[in-house]
């Protein structure tokens, strides 16, 4: 299971929280690339778990303070 910025972003819509089979069924009704279906697919399935967001499913998903992009600039 790999993940990019460019997959993730695919999920960033998603109904929150959801479990695997939600997100799934998200990623295919959205057109996601089959390698996020794939990536999905590979997640432990632990019954009714719920993922409360990307960083739930890709713990290194960078967030906001990852960037050092100054908004007050502009």
């Amino acid at each position: 299971m790999y993940w990019t910025l460019e997959l993730a972003s695919y999920l960033e819509d998603a109904p929150w929280p959801a479990t695997r089979d939600e997100l799934i069924d998200y990623a295919i009704r959205s057109g996601a690339p089959v390698a996020v279906i794939e990536n999905l697919q590979q997640l432990e399935d632990a019954g009714e778990e719920q993922y409360e967001g990307v960083e739930d499913i890709w713990p290194d998903y960078p967030t906001q303070d990852d960037f050092y992009f100054n908004e007050d600039e502009y």
